[in-house]
């Protein structure tokens, strides 16, 4: 089973402690803050994770943190737990992307699920962004025709209206085509076509983009 850790962020040291002997009692690892500033200079563990936050901490809120955390480029899932919940303050971080909100008193079970529903997020996300990565690694080795034939094909032109356009003959385009197909793994045209959508949705990256 894939290692996961949980990160607690609360100044309470006795919630933390009471958290950490929740979550550790059903083999998951804890990491605890006293602040949200502890947890972006600590070194955290490359691996699924999920953060359980409290909205009241010393200097900026838990709403604000969750926000600073999309500006470092943290993706993984934030459940809030409080004591003063109220509804607008749970609207604001569910919009924000938080993954639950928990009023206390909360049963452990509540919290064990939102956790695990965390970590199985994060397990999906650390996937899609590695195949993405490699999907980018991919279409970075291709040449600049390649990457021109690919862009044609998954607009869905046929090979006759690609050489045309690129003043290319059909065995030419054919050849571009299937090394395009073998750089990026494609076992099909249609293949090919889904793999360019997905690099085309990504944010553009050293000018490397299909134009799609």
């Amino acid at each position: 089973m894939t290692a996961t850790a949980v990160f607690v962020i609360d100044d309470d040291p006795e919630v933390r402690a009471a958290y950490a002997s929740l979550l550790r009692s059903v083999g998951h690892r804890v990491v605890g803050y006293a602040d949200a500033d502890a947890f972006l200079a600590g070194d955290r563990p490359d691996c699924p994770a999920c953060l359980i936050l409290d909205v009241r901490l010393p200097g900026k809120s838990g709403l604000e943190f969750q926000r600073e955390l999309g500006a470092h480029g943290i993706g993984i899932p934030v459940v809030f737990v409080t004591g003063h919940g109220d509804i607008p303050m749970s609207v604001a971080a569910m919009k924000a992307g938080a993954l639950e909100f928990l009023t206390k008193p909360f049963r452990d079970q509540d919290l064990l699920d939102a956790v695990h529903r965390g970590l199985a997020l994060d397990r999906e996300r650390r996937a899609a962004d590695a195949l993405l990565s490699q999907l980018r690694s991919r279409f970075e080795s291709l040449t600049a025709r390649e990457r021109e034939v690919m862009d044609w094909v998954a607009q869905g032109h046929p090979n006759k209206v690609i050489a045309n356009a690129l003043d290319l003959s059909e065995v030419t385009v054919k050849v571009h085509r299937a090394q395009a197909m073998r750089k990026m793994g494609a076992g099909s045209l249609a293949e090919l076509v889904r793999i360019a959508d997905r690099l085309a949705a990504m944010p553009k990256a050293n000018g490397a983009e299909p134009s799609g």
